[in-house]
């Protein structure tokens, strides 16, 4: 109910305020004002950045070789027996020292229980934990029955369809030694980038998300977890009392409460874990909305403690304001759009001023596609014609998928009961249609 309330005054007071102001005013310079705001913001995000790349080209940061945590990895799985053996054997391979591996059965009516059990009576160091059939539904709750099982200072979760390099605790553990740090986020790169369309522009997302999460960090601003390739000091996980169950988007819920708490939280580039990207449009779009549905409402319920919280330092809490303006660009920019035609049809305002706030939206895109192109540049070091043939698909597929799902999510908070749907990423589907290319090869071999 606090959420809905939230979002109604927001909606509400954001259409008066744009219906009077343009009474008095070209509501378009207020748009413009926004915009020019976050340009600012990316500019001196990236100027932070290159200060910080050439003071570690002149200072390397030191490693204290002694830091070596006890880790526990936790793997949450339901309906995972297609891909959870390759998992664990992956996973296994850690050049790290100390470290156990707990697999979570989370009521799965595939074979995943079995699956895990027999992992763990052939290796020491992994253990299964196999849930009850009625136990509380979604990943938070599966990662709080591990944590009561979980010997490790530091715990770090994968997703199911996780891989990564031998060196990949190692890298993420220097990061995680300050005393103030109480997390750390891996980069994700999309397994099955070249599949097709669809994984190459999830890849190319998420490379985005690289460009943001590291100049984010270089201002020590409000990092975020991704929910795979996550290391959380034990110490910080029980300040803020575990996961939170009735949230949809663990990871997001529980960067927000750290921040809260004080705690910072780093990104490490250099440490790379492989995750499988979705093949479908639906279930793309299903898990995007859970993910943007959770994202806005923790902002809702959080919102009077990120301004008031005595912990949260001053630069993340204006990080996740400006952070914010993403979900509410697309919402002015409606009410703009359709404030403007309801005046034009009742012959109050010049049909021109549409036409200018339509200008300004694909200007909004020009900054994304931009944004795209460069981070493409830089991480994944694509030349520039590519780059920008790459930024162009991927702007068009963020704005097909993520703004018509932030009127989605806002009609659904405010009209509709909120429930726990999980809408869980099927994985392995990938390895199936490979076995049946091998399949086919191989029938036509004989």
């Amino acid at each position: 109910m606090k959420e809905r309330i939230v979002l109604f005054i927001i909606v509400f007071g954001m259409g008066i305020f744009i219906y009077i102001f343009q009474s008095y005013f070209n509501t378009i310079w207020g748009l413009a004002f926004l915009c020019s705001a976050m340009a600012l913001y990316v500019l001196f995000m990236n100027i932070a950045y290159k200060l910080k790349k050439r003071q570690m080209q002149k200072h390397p940061k030191i490693i204290n070789p002694d830091y070596k945590p006890f880790v526990s990895i936790l793997i949450p799985c339901h309906n995972e027996e297609s891909v959870i053996e390759h998992t664990a054997a992956n996973i296994m391979g850690l050049d790290y020292p100390n470290y156990e591996i707990i697999l979570i059965d989370d009521r799965s009516t595939d074979n995943t229980a079995k699956v895990i059990e027999a992992i763990a009576n052939r290796f020491a160091k992994v253990t299964a934990l196999v849930r009850e059939k009625d136990a509380f539904p979604g990943k938070s709750a599966v990662l709080n029955d591990a944590f009561k099982i979980a010997k490790g200072e530091a715990i770090l979760v994968f997703d199911a369809d996780a891989t990564v390099e031998p060196d990949f605790l190692t890298k993420l553990v220097s990061e995680l030694e300050p005393k103030d740090v109480g997390a750390v986020q891996a980069r994700k790169v999309i397994r099955n980038k070249n599949y097709n369309l669809l994984t190459r522009c999830q890849n190319n997302e998420y490379t985005m998300d690289t460009h943001f999460q590291v100049t984010r960090d270089c201002v020590k601003g409000a990092v975020e977890l991704r929910g795979n390739g996550e290391l959380i000091k034990r110490e910080a996980i029980e300040d803020i009392g575990g996961w939170n169950n009735y949230t949809i988007t663990d990871d997001l819920d529980m960067s927000t409460r750290l921040h809260i708490k004080g705690w910072d939280i780093r990104f490490c580039a250099d440490a790379i874990v492989y995750e499988e990207g979705i093949i479908y449009i639906w279930p793309l779009f299903r898990q995007r909305r859970r993910w943007l549905e959770g994202t806005i409402r923790r902002y809702l319920e959080y919102f009077d403690q990120v301004l008031f919280s005595r912990k949260m330092s001053l630069r993340a809490s204006l990080d996740m304001t400006a952070y914010v303006s993403e979900f509410i660009m697309p919402g002015w920019f409606i009410l703009e759009i359709l404030i403007r035609l309801f005046k034009i049809l009742a012959k109050d305002a010049p049909t021109q001023t549409l036409y200018s706030s339509i200008v300004l939206g694909c200007i909004i895109g020009l900054g994304f596609f931009l944004a795209a192109r460069y981070a493409l540049r830089r991480y994944d070091n694509l030349p520039r014609l590519d780059a920008m043939f790459e930024a162009l698909q991927t702007s068009i597929y963020l704005f097909i998928i993520w703004f018509p799902l932030v009127l989605f999510i806002a009609f659904k908070i405010l009209f509709c009961k909120k429930d726990m749907n999980w809408g869980k990423t099927a994985h392995g589907l990938v390895m199936e249609e490979q076995a049946n290319i091998d399949e086919e090869n191989n029938l036509t071999k004989v």
